[in-house]
């Protein structure tokens, strides 16, 4: 049996994700909300009533379905994909193909690429046009089953970005299928992990999942490095940065003289705008004189304001001094913080949070 027993109840204008092994029954589960899988017993209430009482193509269209890969229609252009579901629905093609331009806008697809086919986009273009085409007739139920696991990296993270900027916007209710740990507790408001069988493990939300599983087989499952993990959701904003070790290429004996007794092992220069440009020694450096090839890289920053201790530790840890840089919105360097100084804040955030509910989720 795919699915047994399984009972939760999924938050509206939330996102809702189920992960698990292969075989748990996910997408099972996911089809079943739009019965494209009918259940053998059992009942899905949508909004109080009962799906099974409503007619099946009236409540596929009421829903939006993501699926791997897109699945778009490769003989129509971009714009005639997205408007498909109004279409279905009677809108005119004159209606369907400005709501179409309208969520291309919204998913962050250039205009010019309105006439293209689906064969002429990248992948993550074509995951776009396929989140694009789910939200065009603007219903209040999105499905999602591994829209992003058939792209790269790079081009994942940044539509995780948009589909919780979108989120925020929009506030659908989202259920969201993977089988990725870091990609459930970065978009879920609540997390089900589930067991072979489709039987629910833990129904949390991911602080809390990460913080306190249910047992065994979830503790397993979120991984050895589920600590690293809830850092994401303590902020970076209470760091105390030092910006007495930031200089300017360029910059006066004196003024190197007050850096250097700013006590940090290494200074930071920047150039005239702010903007860090490498690691120093403070021996190292003359008066007057500009940056050059014996500066050691300050690896990826940080920006304290919207970043997590997550990122920032990471950024210690990548950093070859041990000292993370934090920047401000424009790449200005505001300050910096060593990797002992972060190592403090998070016992000291752990030492606070008694309880993870009800955290503010942060960059990861």
């Amino acid at each position: 049996m795919a699915v047994d027993q399984l009972s939760l109840e999924i938050p509206d204008r939330a996102i809702t994700v189920l992960v698990g092994p292969s075989g748990c029954g996910k997408t099972t589960t996911l089809r079943m909300i739009n019965r494209m899988v009918e259940p053998s017993e059992g009942t899905i209430l949508l909004d109080g009533a009962d799906i099974q009482r409503q007619p099946v193509n009236t409540l596929r269209r009421s829903m939006g379905y993501v699926i791997q890969n897109a699945g778009l229609f490769q003989h129509r252009t971009i714009l005639d994909n997205i408007a498909t579901v109004p279409r279905l629905l009677g809108w005119s093609k004159d209606s369907s193909r400005a709501r179409a331009r309208e969520l291309m806008e919204r998913v962050g697809l250039d205009a010019a690429l309105a006439r293209r086919y689906p064969y002429q986009l990248s992948g993550g273009q074509q995951q776009r046009v396929g989140v694009a085409r789910a939200l065009a007739a603007d219903p209040p139920v999105l499905l999602m089953d591994e829209p992003f696991s058939a792209v790269d990296p790079v081009v994942r993270k940044g539509l995780q970005d948009e589909l919780l900027r979108i989120q925020d916007e929009l506030g659908k209710t989202i259920v969201f299928v993977t089988h990725d740990i870091d990609e459930a507790v970065k978009l879920g408001t609540m997390v089900a992990v589930m067991r072979t069988g489709g039987r629910l493990a833990q129904f949390a939300p991911p602080a809390d999942l990460l913080s306190h599983p249910a047992d065994a087989f979830v503790e397993d499952f979120l991984g050895a490095d589920r600590g690293i993990r809830r850092l994401s959701f303590f902020p970076a904003a209470g760091l105390d940065l030092l910006t007495g070790p930031i200089v300017s290429a360029g910059a006066t004996a004196g003024q190197l003289a007050a850096a250097g007794a700013a006590g940090a092992p290494y200074l930071l220069v920047t150039d005239a705008d702010g903007r860090p440009l490498g690691w120093s020694a403070p021996g190292d450096l003359a008066a007057g004189e500009g940056a050059d090839g014996r500066l050691l890289p300050y690896g990826r920053p940080f920006t304290a304001a919207t970043d997590s201790l997550r990122a920032a530790l990471d950024c210690a840890v990548l950093s070859p001094t041990g000292w993370a840089v934090a920047v401000d919105a424009e790449g200005r360097a505001t300050g910096v913080v060593s990797q002992t100084a972060i190592g403090e804040a998070i016992r000291g955030a752990h030492a606070r949070r008694a309880a993870p509910d009800g955290v503010q989720r942060v960059a990861p």
